[in-house]
């Protein structure tokens, strides 16, 4: 398969252009590369009987090595009168044929539609060193008689590092004559006739001279890496460009990589060639402490699917950790997507040997044979079950995925996010499809789980078991509501904000029997998940608002009313370009952080999953919370960036930790005595371990 590197944007800077400019020098040779860099794109498009046009040919001696495979009828135009006279003593004898003349390539002597060629190796690159008017305006009027001299169905193959600016002005006078546009990725500057080790790649432009036909569509397209690929097509010169600006991406992310380890985590997309869409993600992670052998240089490390949003494996802190323990100096952590279909390890391993090859660390002995390793004899299980598209949140999935171990698990995953689980619940042996191709009988006597071999075809959710860390520390914290170590026997009235799969509403739900749970969801299609694939239902003491939840509690504060014991957000923010994912930050402003006192009673608790990265933003929510609620229990979750907020409504029965974790205890009893499942996993006391007051 014909994989692009989609590198990461980071590496898109001038400094790179600076740094080469400042390199270059003087050194103006064969800089682009010399004839056996070029051959095997130049001889695809220059015929021997061909008359060639050389713009620029200076003291190259790309002419003379065409002129000896066999293209004689070459004409070569410079505005130096030395190295035309120079060029012309060097070849008179040996070339007859070829011709050198003193031109300027914007205003030749030449006859209309006089050449099928024109080759220009770096010529455009040297006049248009910056964007002022007078600079555009000479590199248009090149442009224009190049056009001038080609017949129909003449090509105009322009050698060039595709600066920014250069690349902008070629594709589009070309593309808005209508003309056909292929690109060609050449090498890399490191050539060993070339004689520079830049990383710079170098690139043919082929501009082919078509009649104009109406309705006709334009051709914009960049050939395959590989030898036989296949053409990718694009729609517009807009994606041609970029796509030319990733192969430069990539080459400078490869010159890093090469250079010295990176003290940060270096993160890419492969894409397939065929549809554009991302296949392979890479994260390269190197590890200095590693003592340098040749057993321990290089590995790569497949996620398998389904896994790649745990923390060990969807975090970059996990990454580090992952890769410091399978002891290599540079480990690409490689994560495979959805809708894309894979053959096994074998096969990947096969797709992929080249590409890591590109990025293995500096010193890799010849012939090293690179391991591949993952965490089990496959690939792992991924079974999109339904696709949808939410009006609010975008297009999502529901997928069927084999988790660490034998369980397997459901999940909404919205594609704007897709290392985010939105909601997740765990399958329990029944008849459902999870990718494997024979069923296999579950043992009458057997633990409610899946072995690596067991298929289900219709599933049975699993509705005692908390998949997300944080909704298991958010239920712990309902402890604070027990009196004598005891829940309250009337009515515990429960208001949660975001309902997601309705795991946490249904727990609640479900384990206290005395409890009246209403959630308010903003978007109806995630309702519609809920009941259609996660096994959520209403009921008299379950009800679902939809609307939006800043709205229901001002509206609900309006009406003066204590209402509610708890008051839980479990909601997630869609503007990611703040530093805080959950929740979005209306819902921790002051005003509205009262309008949430006010509608809780006396001595009821507010619960607040909060995700923040921003420090400065996280301590100013804290102190918000503060200036409302007299007293907050903070629950960080180990391992992820969550922290769980007990805000409570009243400081008079505030417990210590250990209080809390003592009553967490008493809590746990009581629910398990609801006859219900209980996983031995879920420990409610073992969850407030690191719970403190702030």
């Amino acid at each position: 398969m014909n994989l692009l590197p989609k590198s990461s944007k980071e590496f898109a800077s001038t400094e790179y252009w600076e740094q080469f400019f400042r390199k270059r020098g003087e050194r103006a040779f064969e800089w682009y590369g010399g004839y056996l860099d070029l051959c095997g794109v130049l001889h695809k498009y220059i015929k021997p009987k061909d008359k060639v046009l050389v713009v620029g040919c200076g003291n190259s001696e790309l002419s003379e090595r065409l002129y000896d495979a066999g293209c004689q009828n070459l004409a070569n135009i410079d505005v130096s009168e030395v190295v035309i006279r120079q060029m012309s003593e060097r070849n008179a004898s040996k070339r007859p044929l070829m011709t050198f003349q003193l031109m300027d390539a914007t205003q030749t002597t030449f006859s209309d539609s006089h050449f099928q060629a024109v080759l220009d190796k770096g010529t455009l690159d040297a006049i248009l060193t910056d964007t002022e008017e007078r600079t555009l305006k000479i590199a248009s009027d090149m442009l224009s008689e190049i056009s001038r001299l080609l017949q129909i169905g003449g090509r105009y193959l322009c050698v060039s590092l595709a600066q920014a600016h250069v690349l902008e002005k070629l594709v589009r006078h070309f593309s808005e004559g209508g003309w056909m546009v292929r690109v060609h990725q050449v090498l890399e500057g490191n050539s060993p006739e070339s004689g520079s080790k830049f990383p710079m790649p170098v690139f043919v432009f082929l501009m082919t001279k078509v009649r104009q036909i109406p309705g006709f569509p334009q051709v914009f397209e960049m050939m395959s890496d590989e030898e036989g690929g296949k053409p990718v097509r694009w729609s517009s010169p807009e994606e041609l460009m970029e796509a030319v600006k990733e192969r430069q991406r990539y080459a400078l992310l490869r010159n890093k990589l090469q250079q010295n380890q990176s003290s940060q985590e270096v993160s890419l997309d492969l894409c397939d060639g065929d549809t554009g869409k991302s296949r392979y993600t890479f994260y390269i992670v190197d590890c200095p402490i590693i003592k340098q052998s040749h057993s321990n240089h290089f590995a790569i490390f497949i996620i398998p699917q389904g896994r790649e949003t745990e923390w060990l494996f969807g975090s970059e802190p996990g990454r580090r950790q992952l890769a410091g323990s399978v002891g290599f100096r540079r480990l690409i952590i490689v994560a495979l997507h959805r809708d894309q279909q894979y053959d096994g390890m074998q096969a990947i391993q096969a797709e992929l040997s080249a590409k890591v090859l590109e990025l293995a660390p500096a010193g890799l002995p010849d012939n090293q044979q690179v391991p591949f390793l993952s965490t089990g004899a496959d690939i792992g299980n991924r079974v999109v079950q339904h696709r949808g598209k939410s009006e609010l949140s975008g297009e999502f999935v529901i997928e069927d995925v084999r988790g660490d171990g034998t369980d397997y698990f459901r999940r909404l995953i919205f594609l704007s996010n897709q290392n985010v689980v939105q909601s997740e619940v765990r399958l329990l042996p029944g008849n459902t499809n999870c990718g494997q191709k024979k069923k296999k009988k579950v043992k009458k006597n057997a633990p409610k789980s899946l072995d690596e071999s067991t298929t289900l075809t219709s599933p049975i959710i699993d509705k005692g078991y908390l998949c997300c860390e944080h909704h298991k520390a958010m239920i712990s914290g309902l402890a604070l509501l027990c009196k004598n170590g005891m829940l309250p026997e009337n009515l515990i009235s429960v208001l949660v904000i975001g309902l997601g799969g309705g795991s946490l509403s249904l727990f609640i739900h479900d384990y206290i029997g005395n409890s009246q749970v209403e959630a308010v969801e903003i978007d109806p299609s995630v309702l519609d998940v809920a009941c259609q694939w996660f096994g959520f239902s209403q009921d008299e003491r379950m009800r679902v608002h939809l609307g939006d939840g800043l709205v229901c509690i001002n509206d609900l504060a309006k009406q003066g009313k204590t209402l509610y014991d708890v008051v839980m957000f479990d909601v997630d923010s869609k503007d990611t370009s703040v530093g805080m994912s959950c929740p979005p930050p209306a819902f921790v402003e002051k005003d509205f952080l009262i309008n949430v006192h006010k509608i809780l009673k006396p001595d009821g608790i507010f619960v607040l999953n909060l995700v923040c990265r921003d420090s400065a933003l996280n301590e100013s929510v804290i102190k918000v919370l503060r200036d409302v609620f007299p007293l907050i229990y903070k629950q960080k979750i180990e391992d992820e960036v969550n922290e769980i907020l007990f805000c409570c409504s009243g400081s008079e029965k505030s417990l210590c930790p250990l209080g809390l974790i003592e009553s967490a205890k008493n809590l746990e009893k009581q629910l398990k005595k609801t006859g219900l499942f209980w996983d031995k996993t879920y420990d409610l006391a073992e969850m407030l371990k690191n719970v403190k007051i702030i």
